[in-house]
């Protein structure tokens, strides 16, 4: 849900401060520093090569930052590997679709429910006892996630048959079920019609107001981005130029050029 409260009053969720990391000779986030409210969508936008994945990676712990710090409430998270990063309430989707091929949806949904999940042999020996219980918890709350994203079509569906859609909100739908409170959406809508990218902006607002999340959305469409996001941060070749409104923020200059190049620049 949208919250009316104004965003400087909210509690800061996440906070990147002078964030940098190369890769090789290459430098690709410069000193990024942002701030991300309780509740907020914060929009996190640039061209190709700006560095959001870069970010998004630095968050999530595959990519520590090399410079800087990175704060989850009072946890600092680069010093934690990836899985200690999800333990914290944290979830991402991937730019590229990355479900399990031969697999249902269903399944693919359970397996974001893998921190919950407690496997032992002693537990499989006494099934009926202990680990039973455990599964149908952690099926009712996957159930739960199938019916806020209207899944139930192709619950039983192999994820390669589906369309890439579906198979984006079944990702989605993997993600919700982590049970995160901080939510990281890599392009979620790449690949999409206008149709589709209607339905998955509708499904994101849905489960942001059913589950209270706070949403870090990297997107490419400029429509969904002014159309959902509370403020935008643009990067450009891993630098922060702009960060404001929705509105304010893709009518700077420095942004215009970014992704035009500068109006009236000489040509060869």
């Amino acid at each position: 849900m949208r919250s009316l409260e104004p965003a400087d009053s909210r509690d800061t969720v996440l906070s990147c401060i002078n964030t940098s990391r190369w890769f090789g000779g290459l430098q690709a986030m410069k000193n990024v520093s942002l701030e991300i409210k309780r509740g907020e969508i914060l929009g996190l936008v640039g061209p190709n090569g700006s560095g959001k994945t870069t970010t998004v990676n630095a968050i999530t712990g595959f990519f520590p930052p090399q410079e800087g710090e990175i704060w989850f409430g009072d946890v600092q998270l680069n010093k934690l590997l990836p899985h200690q990063v999800a333990q914290q309430g944290i979830a991402r989707t991937f730019q590229n679709v990355a479900l399990f091929k031969g697999m249902s949806v269903l399944d693919n949904i359970l397996l974001g429910r893998h921190n919950f999940m407690q496997p032992s042999v002693l537990r499989a020996m006494l099934y009926w006892w202990s680990a039973q219980p455990e599964e149908i918890a952690n099926r009712d709350k996957v159930e739960d996630i199938i019916d806020l994203l209207q899944l139930e079509s192709v619950r039983d569906e192999h994820v390669d048959v589906i369309p890439l859609g579906t198979q984006k909100r079944v990702e989605l739908a993997r993600a919700l079920a982590a049970e995160p409170t901080f939510l990281i959406l890599d392009e979620p809508m790449a690949g999409m019609n206008q149709e589709e990218k209607e339905y998955m902006v509708r499904f994101i607002l849905d489960a942001q107001e059913a589950l209270g999340l706070t949403i870090l959305l990297i997107e490419h469409h400029m429509d969904v981005v002014t159309a959902i996001c509370d403020r935008l941060v643009i990067l450009n070749n891993g630098e922060k130029i702009k960060e404001g409104l929705p509105q304010e923020a893709i009518s700077d200059p420095a942004v215009i050029e970014a992704y035009i190049g500068k109006v009236g620049a000489e040509h060869d």
